[in-house]
């Protein structure tokens, strides 16, 4: 890296040792790779003492085009600047860089440079190259998290785990962020280099990349694809023609490593927590504490008004698609000192990179102050109002007449933002953050809050008659036939004629409906002080048609009593289980050495299954691999296959596979490999 003939022979830039204390050696032992606001060295060889008089300089260079070009302070002590100090040590000079806690991060390129008395350059290395990162270990930097349990979850774990399912059957998946495998860490900086606003304008980009409010915003705008050169494009119900249908991603490194390879063409196809275990990725990567949040009947409310208005035809088809309220929606929270808003706002913060509304021109949203949604203090940036919305707004549904006339028929008040779910830092179960979202349902500061938001109240639907409807079921597993209770009850003291409408229907978890399973309307009278129930029998073949891959069926129940009571109305979302995968990794997995996962499924429908494919991928294990499964697979049948790799790093790892068919999708499986360095016995003579 020198001139052999000078004073410089060579340069060792320590990574091995660098890398350890900066907490970079997972993703690179053989780069320098160090993170911003604390000292790193490099040892600069000399063949020769200085000349005297002579004096060395570093000069930095960063950007893609060298866009930024600065002269590194000697021996200043400056918290501010970037500064050295320098040690000779035998024939090698010690070379300690300090950076700002506030430097800019991304490559740099640094010089040594010889300087004779005069100020010329008489000798300098070759161009050194290293990577700077955020920093939540030291104080003075804006993503500080002063607790190492927090660190080694938000920043340094690879794996994860996404809840998913409805607020009362919550569901876990297995996710892979593999923030520190090969090539990840370059294409975080691809990502951002392929942003709008480093095409527009590549100086003023890279100075603010000092930001992470700045760089976290545009993560969330470069996840997604719209309007951009983004990772992934979005799609809401099938088919998934042309990529991978969103279930079947089990991380986020063949993601990211496809949308590189391609050119910054955007990867198909996404859902929210595809989009969400993609940031979570590239934050972590970066630097950044990030953890990934499920938000259950989560809201999306297109107009402002912290409503939604469900619009239902007289067939109660809902209609308006603008606004909904989906099963869960998923987004992330970044760890983030808020230096640009009042004191109270700094912590956790929401990014949503899922592309639902802009937000100054682009689809991302945040980063938005949890503690500020809790508080209603809804003029904060960033939107704030779209996310309080999310977690607190009112549904009222409304029948429309063909004239066009509405007719209120319920109004729901405690029913968004349930269940607010996050991976626990002591293990792979559930932490319920609710609380921090928002006070307690039905208390007086949720009220208060409400009223801070502008949050109109809305008046419940009053209740003339006696009447009451329920919706009661089982927990069904997919491919089985099953019953679902519509039991209405008369509290009056006369009996009630009334008619009942049952629609059930498929719909994915952000409330597409996919069309009608059954539907069924009857004429019926309750006895006094009685409760009649009614049975909808929905068989397998009759709801395979409808039924989404995510595997939720939708039930309304509509009842009408002209003179009794108002119509009232009753909704049930009943998610369909679905087996699980059997994985196992017998014996010890040690590096670089081969070892066999065996996994195993069973058919549990009555119908042969085409086209099966195990997906099996896991940081740190193997890249994301498939194995095709020959022929049919028969109803009850079981399926056994072999996957082999060779761990690539030790730790405790996680290896996910997922299983798809034609009839049978999204089937997950998992396993904790814990990958020990090899043993090499002392052999006599080798002492």
């Amino acid at each position: 890296m020198a001139n052999s003939s000078g004073v410089f022979s060579g340069v060792d830039v320590r990574s091995h040792e660098n890398n350890l204390v900066h907490h970079t050696r997972e993703i690179d032992r053989e780069r320098l790779i160090v993170r911003r606001g604390q000292p790193f060295s490099i040892t600069l060889q000399c063949s020769d003492s200085l000349p005297p008089k002579h004096h060395l300089e570093l000069v930095l260079h960063l950007g893609k085009r060298n866009e930024l070009v600065f002269k590194v302070q000697k021996e200043t002590g400056s918290g501010d600047k970037w500064w050295f100090n320098q040690q000779k040590v035998q024939d090698e000079m010690l070379l300690t860089l300090h950076s700002p806690a506030d430097a800019v991060i991304g490559q740099y390129g640094l010089a040594v440079l010889l300087m004779s008395p005069d100020g010329h350059i008489v000798e300098q290395t070759d161009t050194i190259k290293f990577h700077l990162l955020f920093n939540p270990w030291c104080k003075d930097d804006a993503v500080y998290l002063p607790d190492e349990r927090l660190l080694q979850e938000y920043v340094m774990n690879e794996h994860g785990v996404i809840y998913m399912g409805t607020w009362d059957d919550i569901r876990s998946m297995a996710w892979n962020y593999g923030q520190f495998e090969d090539h990840v860490m370059d294409i975080c900086f691809e990502i951002l280099d392929n942003s709008n606003d480093a095409l527009k304008n590549s100086v003023r980009d890279t100075e603010n990349r000092s930001d992470p409010i700045y760089i976290s915003r545009i993560i969330t705008a470069m996840v997604n694809s719209a309007g951009d050169r983004g990772v992934l494009t979005g799609r809401w119900s099938e088919p998934y023609f042309g990529g991978v249908a969103p279930n079947r991603w089990t991380g986020s490194v063949p993601i990211l490593r496809k949308w590189s390879e391609a050119g910054a063409r955007a990867v198909k196809w996404g859902q929210c927590w595809v989009f969400a275990g993609v940031a979570c990725t590239v934050l972590r990567c970066l630097g950044i504490p990030t953890r990934l949040i499920t938000n259950f009947s989560s809201a999306h409310d297109s107009d402002g008004n912290l409503v939604i208005d469900v619009l239902l035809d007289e067939n109660f088809d809902s209609f308006n698609k603008s606004e909904s309220t989906w099963n869960f929606h998923c987004w992330v929270e970044s760890w983030i000192k808020r230096q640009d808003l009042p004191k109270g706002n700094d912590g956790w913060q929401v990014l949503d990179p899922t592309p639902q509304e802009l937000s100054d021109g682009e689809y991302c949203c945040g980063p938005c102050p949890v503690r500020a949604i809790k508080e209603g203090n809804l003029g904060v940036k960033y939107d704030a109002p779209f996310v309080f919305a999310e977690v607190n707004a009112d549904i009222v549904y409304w029948r429309v007449q063909r004239d066009g006339q509405r007719n209120k028929i319920k109004v729901d008040q405690s029913n968004v933002g349930r269940n607010i779910s996050t991976k626990s830092v002591y293990g792979d179960h559930r932490e319920d953050i609710t609380l921090d979202y928002k006070y307690p349902e039905g208390s007086l500061k949720e009220r208060e809050v409400y009223e801070k938001a502008g949050r109109r109240f809305t008046d419940e639907i009053p209740e003339v008659g006696k009447l009451h409807l329920s919706i009661k079921h089982p927990k069904p597993v997919f491919g089985t036939d099953f019953d679902v209770f519509i039991e209405v009850n008369n509290e009056g003291d006369k009996d009630a004629s009334a008619q009942l409408t049952m629609v059930a229907m498929g719909v994915t978890y952000s409330s597409v409906h996919r069309g009608e399973c059954h539907k069924k309307t009857i004429s019926l009278t309750v006895p006094a002080h009685q409760t009649h129930r009614e049975v909808l029998r929905l068989h397998y073949d009759d709801y395979v048609r409808c039924v989404s891959e995510h595997h939720l069926i939708h039930v309304k129940a509509f009842l009408e009593a002209p003179g009794e009571n108002e119509p009232i109305m009753t909704i049930a979302n009943i998610p369909l289980s679905t087996p699980e995968l059997l994985v196992q990794v017998p014996g010890k997995a040690l590096l670089q050495q081969q070892t066999t996962a065996y996994i195993s499924f069973t058919n549990p429908l009555s119908v042969p299954l085409r086209g099966g494919v195990f997906t099996a991928e896991g940081a740190g294990l193997l890249p994301a691999t498939e194995v095709h499964v020959d022929g049919d697979i028969s109803p009850g049948q079981k399926v056994s296959v072999k996957v082999s790799f060779s761990p690539m790093r030790t730790g405790v790892r996680r290896l996910l596979v997922d299983f798809d068919s034609d009839r049978l999708k999204d089937v997950k499986g998992a396993a904790t490999v814990v990958v020990r360095k090899r043993y090499t016995p002392i052999r006599p003579g080798m002492l």
